[in-house]
């Protein structure tokens, strides 16, 4: 008997975890949905070391193209990249699509994408696409005149054809906060002493060296009232692990617990026990902090393209569950005080931000992609 043919669905997107990780949901919930096992998942997209190595962990098989980006303001790497890098990887991409035979693409944004969903569109292959933030970004823009499905975070979301557009939230890995995790396997991994609530602080991949910052010189005054869980991105933490043994009191750095990453185990233990979590305020870090039931302090990345961050933060501040702080206007004092009105709130607070994370945006994302080929003949009733 004939083996039969894997259906291809083919993921792109990239640049940071905001678009990594909720492919990884999504694609996760495709498997689970796929009873029958016949489905094969791909990203194509730029190298990237660490995301290659998660998709291959979820069995996601990659293939990387050149990537081009169209920047908003005056460069000559503008040429280089509108000349030479986008249409090459336009080039592979649209072979890419063709050998592997792919039945539905889906754009997350980001570098890489554009050039892939536009091989799809040259190619009769229907574009799904998700935008994790308020204000789309440029590729996710111009893919959305063609896509079939769009699906948004917020509630309100700049630019879309509302007819195609639908409201799902953003695509969250669920097992980061379905599994059973008990505080004391929390208390033990991170050496906490439990004296005093703790703050998780997670630094991000984008524009975490001003936030790190802000923390490595409060902490003097934090840690006499906290004990700092400090997520600094492996790119500082060497910086921030020797600048902190010299300016935390010895008497406090039992206190302070540093790291440059985590991974999916550890991070979801570091979400347990925290009492409170800082943060950028990326699509992927809110509502990943939301369905944590977590207070949280957002200070957004005032670089971030459309002022994206700072749009989001205010509409899931709404909620109340989160207090947004901009980097101007940050100072010691200030976070010192929101810290403790938080911390006074911190049960009213669970249900709001629960409400908010849409903990089934991956499944009802998947499930739209299975309907669509199913009703188009891919896939068999």
């Amino acid at each position: 008997m004939l083996t039969p043919l894997k259906i291809k669905i083919v993921f792109c997107g990239g640049g940071t975890g905001g678009h990594i990780m909720p492919i990884v949901a999504i694609a996760r919930e495709l498997k689970r949905l796929d009873k029958n096992n016949r489905l094969e998942i791909h990203y194509i997209g730029p190298k990237d070391r660490g995301a290659f190595e998660i998709f291959h962990q979820d069995n996601i098989k990659t293939h990387v193209i050149v990537s081009g980006k169209i920047r908003r303001y005056f460069s000559l790497l503008n040429i280089i990249d509108i000349f030479f890098s986008i249409p090459f990887g336009l080039l592979q991409s649209f072979f890419i699509l063709l050998f592997i035979n792919a039945k539905l693409v889906f754009s997350k944004g980001g570098t890489g994408s554009l050039v892939v969903a536009l091989a799809a569109k040259y190619l009769g292959i229907p574009v799904f696409l998700h935008e994790s933030d308020s204000v789309p970004g440029l590729s996710n823009r111009k893919v959305s005149l063609w896509a079939k499905k769009i699906f948004i975070s917020f509630p309100i979301t700049d630019f879309f054809n509302p007819k195609k557009t639908i409201f799902v939230g953003n695509p969250i890995r669920k097992d980061l906060f379905q599994l059973t995790v008990e505080r004391e396997d929390g208390v033990a991994m991170f050496n906490l002493t439990y004296e005093n609530p703790v703050l998780l602080v997670i630094g991000g991949s984008q524009g975490a060296k001003d936030l790190n910052e802000f923390i490595l010189l409060s902490l003097n005054k934090l840690l006499k009232s906290y004990e700092i869980i400090h997520i600094a991105g492996p790119k500082n933490y060497a910086r921030i692990s020797i600048q902190s043994k010299f300016l935390v009191d010895p008497s406090l750095r039992r206190h302070y617990h540093l790291y440059g990453s985590m991974d999916e185990n550890v991070m979801k233990n570091a979400y347990k026990i925290s009492d409170i979590i800082i943060s950028r305020s990326g699509s992927s870090s809110i509502f990943e902090i939301a369905a944590s039931g977590k207070p949280s302090i957002l200070i957004p990345l005032p670089t971030s393209a459309g002022n994206h961050q700072s749009k989001n933060a205010y509409q899931y501040e709404k909620t109340g569950a989160a207090i947004t702080i901009e980097q101007n206007n940050l100072s010691e004092n200030l976070f010192i005080q929101e810290i403790r009105n938080l911390i006074l709130r911190g049960k009213e607070i669970k249900a709001s931000a629960l409400k908010f994370a849409k903990l089934d945006a991956a499944e009802k994302i998947a499930k739209e992609i299975l309907n669509y080929l199913t009703i188009k003949g891919a896939i068999e009733k």
